[in-house]
């Protein structure tokens, strides 16, 4: 278990939404803030009762996309096993083809992809493991 100290905590409370909740994209910024993995951020927050929202990738969140893209699509099924696709791979995709996540996740979001081992910790295939996630 991460235990967090008094200054860790309040970084991770003074970047929560207006609706008490931590989107994806500021959990990895909390993470750098608080000197922790990402990946320890679910645990982190399901211990404080905060609900984490908004997947850039669309797995969860009320976050709005578009269409889904074909070219977008064959380099994300290059990269899958199984019709899954790993969160960071994802994200290295957008980096490295100067796409934005809001496409990739579009693509996602309206394709058979699914995405497995969330960077962050909600989930390591589409279970969400127990931890807090805000699905709507």
């Amino acid at each position: 278990m991460n235990k967090l100290d008094s200054i860790q905590t309040d970084l991770v409370l003074t970047n929560l939404d207006e609706n008490g909740t931590l989107s994806c994209i500021k959990a990895f910024k909390v993470a750098k803030l608080i000197g922790m993995e990402p990946k320890n951020i679910a645990e982190i927050t399901s211990n404080m009762n905060i609900k984490i929202t908004n997947c850039e990738l669309g797995v969860f969140g009320d976050l709005k996309f578009t269409d889904m893209n074909d070219e977008i699509y064959n380099m994300l099924k290059t990269n899958s096993k199984d019709s899954k696709i790993e969160c960071q791979v994802a994200w290295k995709i957008a980096q490295e083809k100067g796409q934005s996540l809001n496409k990739i996740g579009s693509t996602i979001k309206n394709s058979d992809l699914k995405v497995t081992k969330c960077q962050i910790g909600c989930f390591q295939d589409e279970e969400n493991h127990g931890f807090i996630i805000a699905t709507d």
